[in-house]
């Protein structure tokens, strides 16, 4: 019994759910997301509640029914209030700018790197040595966030690099004499 599926999920004034089919769409204030559901399990809207159940008894309708109640509930927070990540760049000379559609970073190459905004996704650098990846889509934050820390990982010694702003570097001891 899935304790996670159990609970329905809220659905906030200003967002409207659709159910048709095995298609969810949910619009709201962000935008329009849309999600297809598994078929063994069943989403029923009603009094602002979206409520998750498994279609049989199945042990795959059971699995999936937690996992379709999160993949709902991000797709309503993602429409209503947006996901964001945020990056800090380690590093003497290390720095990042948006030009237009673009994000330039200087890290330490011989060349910048360009990164291209995808039209989905919001990028702000407050300051040059912090990025903020926001959108709707979780996991397309999460995904332009991962990629763009992906051109310079932080590196255990000094500890130069893209991290997450959240994110703890384990620091290794250098050699010795």
């Amino acid at each position: 019994m899935s304790r996670v599926g159990k609970n329905p999920v809220a659905i906030p004034n200003g967002v409207d759910l659709q159910v048709a089919g095995q298609t969810v769409t949910a619009k709201g204030k962000l935008g329009q997301l849309s999600m297809s559901i598994n078929p063994e399990v069943a989403i029923a809207v009603a009094d602002g509640k979206a409520v998750v159940q498994p279609a049989n008894d199945s042990q795959r309708a059971r699995t999936q029914w937690g996992t379709a109640r999160n993949r709902l509930l991000a797709l309503v927070r993602g429409v209503s209030e947006g996901y964001t990540r945020s990056l800090e760049i380690n590093g003497v000379g290390y720095r990042a700018a948006v030009q237009g559609k673009t994000l330039t970073m200087q890290l330490g190459y011989s060349h910048d790197v360009i990164f291209p905004i995808p039209d989905d996704i919001k990028i702000v650098c407050e300051r040059p040595t912090a990025i903020q990846v926001s959108g709707a889509d979780k996991q397309r934050v999460g995904e332009v966030a991962a990629k763009i820390r992906s051109y310079r990982p932080p590196e255990p010694y000094k500890g130069k690099g893209i991290k997450y702003a959240e994110e703890t570097i384990l620091r290794k001891e250098g050699k010795k004499k």
